[in-house]
């Protein structure tokens, strides 16, 4: 199968600080690939490249064939904290996404406000704003605009890394379904070996900076499409962190 996004001798310096190292990389179209590796080893830049957000140093993205040259509304991106706008409600923030979009009308944006309103289980909260709505509802919102905004890719920069554990977890099983359900391609960084193994389809692990890739683990060979939350308890998925846990450790030359 041919990459959807495809990174070509792609680089990345700051002035005398390489943070990329020249990278071949190719991600097949709805697949849920996360990025994982140290803090500060350049992940992140390589996911603001894919969202136009940073320009290559040299070499070149691909999204669909074309060369990535500027943000657009195809890619869409989640961030760590909370990106609702605090004086609208969550119906106005999710509609919001869509402000620009002159290829539907606005009863069709209306509609696909109400879709992602039920898809994400705030139809509830519709009129409330941000300050009334937990912290993982504020996630949800922001993930349900990006989508409402017609993003074939999403860019998720360790957006579920400030909640509590339960709704960290709750949020992880919600977007494995949702990645399915909607058909997107989503690119994940995180430094949490147990939410990488949980949520990947495939990991790309990263060296300490200058972010080279170490290795590429096909994690929906080994433990399959579906994950309940209770795969985390089988044998499977223990062995596969532990090895993953090992090779990150390798690398970050932390003692086993």
């Amino acid at each position: 199968m041919s990459a959807y996004v495809q990174f070509a001798d792609t680089a990345k310096s700051f002035g005398s600080v390489e943070v990329v190292r020249k990278t071949n990389l190719g991600l097949e179209r709805n697949s849920l690939v996360v990025f994982l590796g140290p803090s500060g080893c350049g992940k992140t830049t390589l996911m603001r490249m894919v969202g136009g957000l940073d320009d290559p140093t040299s070499g070149s993205i691909l999204l669909g064939g074309e060369k990535v040259v500027r943000p657009d509304r195809r890619r869409g991106m989640v961030f760590q904290s909370y990106s609702s706008f605090p004086w609208l409600t969550v119906e106005r923030n999710i509609a919001f996404g869509m402000r620009y979009r002159g290829d539907i009308t606005s009863a069709q944006k209306s509609e696909r406000t109400r879709h992602y309103l039920d898809l994400f289980g705030l139809a509830d909260f519709a009129a409330s704003y941000p300050n009334r709505i937990s912290g993982g509802m504020r996630q949800r919102v922001a993930i349900a605009r990006t989508l409402a905004a017609g993003s074939d890719v999403l860019l998720m920069d360790e957006p579920f890394g400030a909640l509590d554990a339960l709704t960290r977890e709750r949020l992880q099983v919600e977007l494995r379904l949702i990645q399915i359900r909607e058909e997107k391609t989503v690119i994940f960084v995180t430094h949490d070996v147990e939410e990488a193994v949980f949520l990947a389809d495939r990991i790309i692990l990263f060296s300490r900076r200058p972010a080279s890739v170490v290795a590429d683990i096909d994690v929906a060979a080994e433990l399959g499409p579906q994950r309940p939350l209770e795969i985390r308890e089988t044998q499977k998925f223990f062995e596969l962190r532990n090895k993953v846990l090992h090779l990150i450790r390798n690398e970050t030359g932390t003692a086993v």
